[in-house]
């Protein structure tokens, strides 16, 4: 008996000691997107070796920085003119042919653009199926995340031998900067597609804050009746030095561009406070906002939902309460 329960133990030892995690480095050749630090940290909590993969035309200093986030034990370096922008039509052979010669456990990338234009190729060449927007690891085949717009928590048990596996960067916090890992050469091949060509890209410049890693977010809704009135919104953010976002209903009326829009369909943010200014609370809005650490809440309507979820909540119109505040700041 105790032979049957030694083998068992001595078994369970290996396999956690063979995990290892590839996580996918997103980044814009320039500086790594927090949201591969966020990824690291959930690839920690998987066990075993974690290696980041970086791929682009001079990505250099972000290797760098990818082999100082602490618990990565390996880099490895794609560098081509066949990553240019990143098209998940170059980046899925690369990941396929690192996942041959390396053999990994998991395969994890942020719950981004990237991530999710990237991970759904990957798993469907390796006949798998993929985790979406994890918010927690129980274990190494075990994850949590949300459902029916973050009304619903599911636990999810993963049999498939190789697990892709995407993760909401909002819910694990950024990996430290203390490591030293080595970098090394990604496989080598022609990765280049002949279906897709990335030719250019135009990037909304501003002095605020990015919205997935601003610590204050303001956000406007339909309450705002117009794009020009957004402008108090502007004018409070540069003031305390936060974000400006938006509800769907917002984005839809043309009031903002859509790269302002918090929710389901949006961006997922949890600042350590977020305004809503004039936003009724849509279930929609509200699963990419409510894990936000104190939520303040400004809207005539005293029955409006968005109150259900907020800590702190003022009922007044937002055209004289936010002149108000502007004012006093």
């Amino acid at each position: 008996m105790f032979a049957r329960y030694s083998s068992n133990f001595v078994r369970s030892s290996q396999l956690r000691r063979f995990q290892s995690t590839l996580v996918l480095a997103e980044h814009n050749n320039e500086t790594l997107n927090p949201i591969t630090s966020n990824a690291v940290t959930a690839a920690k909590k998987l066990g075993g070796d974690v290696t980041v993969l970086v791929a682009g035309t001079k990505v250099g200093p972000i290797a760098e920085a990818a082999a100082k986030l602490d618990g990565v034990s390996k880099v490895l370096v794609a560098e081509g003119d066949a990553f240019n922008g990143l098209v998940a039509e170059a980046v899925t052979p690369l990941v396929l042919a690192t996942q041959n010669q390396f053999k990994f456990t998991h395969i994890v990338a942020g719950a981004s653009a990237f991530g999710k234009a990237v991970l759904p190729r990957v798993a469907a060449k390796l006949d798998v199926s993929p985790v979406s927007e994890i918010i927690d690891v129980k274990s190494a085949d075990t994850f949590v995340r949300t459902i029916y717009a973050g009304n619903a928590i599911q636990t999810v048990k993963s049999k498939d031998p190789v697990k892709v596996v995407t993760v909401r960067g909002t819910n694990f916090e950024a990996a430290g900067t203390g490591g030293s890992a080595a970098i090394e050469k990604a496989p080598e091949g022609n990765y280049k597609s002949d279906l897709t060509e990335f030719v250019s890209q135009e990037l909304t410049k501003s002095d605020r804050p990015s919205l997935t890693a601003a610590k204050i977010v303001i956000s406007g809704g339909r309450g705002m009746k117009s794009g020009d009135n957004f402008k108090m919104l502007y004018d409070l953010a540069d003031k305390w030095g936060a974000a400006v976002g938006a509800s769907r209903a917002a984005v839809d009326a043309g009031f903002v561009p859509n790269d302002l829009q918090i929710g389901q369909t949006g961006k997922i943010v949890a600042p350590e406070l977020y305004v809503a200014v004039g936003i009724s609370g849509a279930i929609q809005h509200l699963a990419g906002m409510k894990d936000s650490k104190t939520i303040v809440a400004i809207n005539k309507d005293p029955e409006a939902p968005i109150f259900q979820v907020a800590d702190y909540g003022l009922v007044a119109d937002l055209f004289k309460a936010i002149p108000e505040i502007n004012e006093k700041c």
